[in-house]
């Protein structure tokens, strides 16, 4: 059973008669669901009468993509499985965007949708949708529920297979006759899953290949995905990496998994990473990868990634495995189990007096470090960097606040710019990139940890994409606090339009330091609206923004709209072609290893 599964909820209990709508919401109840994100319509209808009486919490939001976010932050910020529910049709396809960002980036989550009747499927009926065949390919696994009897199985084996091995998200598609059909209640005692059996524990003769393998290395690198923080391994890798002395990189879905205050930390790699982080990998003889997938925007060109490195592959997902990088050793398995195994061995390799010798390589990334350093340069007019105020909130709001950002320029200098201290304090879009989940994912957030402070972090492109959600967060009593980083342009793109195409810019600018007036939206939605566009007004605006606590907050920040996110790795192209800003690049052969 997953961590959820428990005793039937007081909605019905074994052996009574319900409906099936009665039966769902009892079900849900039962794999220990607390919140519901969603919107009722015509399929789902049914299911809502008895979520009336239940004790799950629902929030109604505003649309059904901010319901499918929602429920990602609220499982990336509790490690619980999110929750979002549909009706058919356009409900059900508002929620493939969601969706299929969860698949990409891991995150635990189960979206119900309704579906028409069992005899009107395939008639083209009002508001049909295929929904399991348009989310098959993006989907952990998904079902069709027509008969009644089927939904206390099928949810438990839903929130089993979202929350376990590789989580993700999980589609229950329920017929609206199914949910108005009568039914015997019955919760599984236990589930039959043959196809499903997740590989947890390592192979012993791998771990010790990999432990021989580190022993020897005289330039390894721990390279850390978002696996590790799925798999609650951040304790394990912080004991790891001290042991042995390994310099760390954690990708864009990892921050938080490595304080970043910590001396062995070189930062992000890839396309936006650290040129520390960059040289590490590009410079290592081995990669010792933890729950990361070798994603293109960490490789760059992958014919030239790490030419001189072998590479053990820990992945509790086999798929991974050698997808993108041959593997010289692979290892399936649960990252946290992995990295206990691997540091009792090198233990006991220490004993026995074998250790590995890193210092000359930890003392050339050191000056790498030193050498290129992250920073931005002030705009020349005294406009608003950026980059500031987004340093300035990571320092105010402190290491325990929850970030979630949208995708492009802001995502890269909030990844920068702000030290994560904890996993789970860092939401983002990693895999799909999707603009406009920061404002849902956060209010998915801020309902899972009701105490901590939750910052969204947005662009003025993102967030004109669901700041609608922001009527939920008022009417819910969610208060949020948002960070429009505001340079009334598509701003990533807009970068690349200046680096690659001669800075004609096609369709990117979006007029919003005119149109519309963040201020007044935020008013209109029951929210708190600030402006700001001084630097010297920076600490004053964020620090009224924290002291109110009781409704949403909106902060314009209206930034210097040339700004650039570097380091930078033009797409397609070797990590050896860096640059730390525009037309710089770092000499690594300078000092040679």
């Amino acid at each position: 059973m997953s961590e959820q599964g428990s005793a039937p909820g007081h909605g019905a209990h074994d052996g009574a008669q319900v409906t099936g709508a009665q039966s769902l919401v009892t079900s849900l109840e039962a794999a220990g669901t607390e919140v519901i994100f969603g919107i009722p319509g015509g399929a789902i209808l049914p299911a809502y009468d008895p979520l009336f009486d239940s004790r799950i919490r629902h929030v109604l939001v505003r649309h059904e993509q901010g319901a499918g976010h929602a429920a990602q932050g609220y499982a990336v910020a509790t490690g619980r499985v999110g929750v979002c529910m549909a009706t058919s049709g356009p409900g059900a396809t508002n929620l493939v965007t969601p969706i299929a960002d969860a698949h990409m980036d891991s995150v635990p989550m189960v979206a119900v949708t309704g579906q028409v009747g069992a005899a009107m499927i395939g008639t083209d009926a009002f508001q049909e949708a295929d929904i399991r065949g348009i989310t098959m390919p993006i989907t952990k696994h998904n079902f069709l529920v027509t008969d009644a009897a089927d939904i206390p199985r099928i949810v438990a084996e839903a929130f089993h297979i979202a929350s376990t091995g590789r989580p993700g998200p999980v589609l229950v598609d329920v017929a609206k006759s199914a949910l108005q059909a009568t039914t015997t209640y019955s919760w599984p005692a236990s589930l039959n899953l043959p196809g499903y059996r997740p590989v947890v524990r390592p192979h012993s003769k791998q771990i010790r290949e990999a432990a021989r393998m580190i022993l020897e290395s005289k330039r390894p690198v721990l390279y850390v995905g978002g696996g590790v923080i799925r798999a609650r391994a951040s304790r394990e890798l912080r004991a790891l990496a001290e042991y042995t002395g390994i310099p760390v990189v954690t990708t864009l879905m990892a921050r938080g998994a490595f304080p970043d205050s910590h001396v062995q930390h070189l930062g992000m790699p890839g396309m936006h990473g650290t040129v520390a982080a960059v040289a590490a990998l590009q410079r290592s003889d081995l990669i010792i990868s933890l729950g990361a997938r070798f994603d293109d925007r960490v490789t760059g060109n992958l014919d030239s990634f790490a030419p001189g490195a072998q590479v053990i592959h820990a992945d509790i997902d086999p798929a991974e495995i050698g997808k993108n990088r041959h593997a010289d050793v692979p290892i399936v398995g649960d990252c946290r189990e992995v990295i206990n195994d691997l540091l009792a061995l090198l233990t006991t390799e220490r004993a026995a007096g074998h250790e590995g010798d890193y210092e000359a390589w930890v003392d050339w990334l050191v000056g790498v470090r030193k050498k290129y350093p992250l920073g931005y340069d002030a705009p020349a007019d005294g406009s608003l960097s950026p980059q500031l105020v987004i340093e300035r909130l990571g320092k105010i709001s402190g290491p325990d606040t929850v970030f979630t950002s949208g995708v492009g320029q802001h995502q890269m200098w909030a990844a920068h710019y702000i030290g994560y201290e904890h996993p789970n304090t860092w939401i983002n879009s990693g895999g799909l990139g999707t603009m406009g989940f920061s404002v849902p994912a956060a209010m998915g957030a801020k309902v899972g940890r009701p105490d901590a402070t939750v910052w969204s972090i947005d662009g003025d492109g993102c967030f004109q994409m669901t700041n609608q959600e922001l009527a939920t967060c008022a009417i819910e009593g969610i208060p949020i606090k948002v960070a429009v980083i505001n340079n009334e342009s598509l701003g990533m793109v807009r970068q690349w339009q200046t680096l690659f195409y001669n800075e004609r810019y096609s369709n990117t600018d979006l007029h919003s330091k005119r149109i519309p007036d963040f201020v007044k939206l935020a008013d209109a939605y029951g929210c708190v609206g600030l402006a700001c566009d001084s630097p010297d007004d920076v600490d004053a605006t964020i620090a009224k923004a924290m002291e109110i606590n009781d409704v949403p907050i909106v902060v314009d920040f209206r930034v210097h709209r040339d700004a650039m996110v570097w380091p930078m790795v033009a797409a397609g192209t070797s990590n050896d072609d860096i640059k730390y800003a525009r037309d710089l690049a770092p000499d690594f052969d300078e000092d040679e290893l």
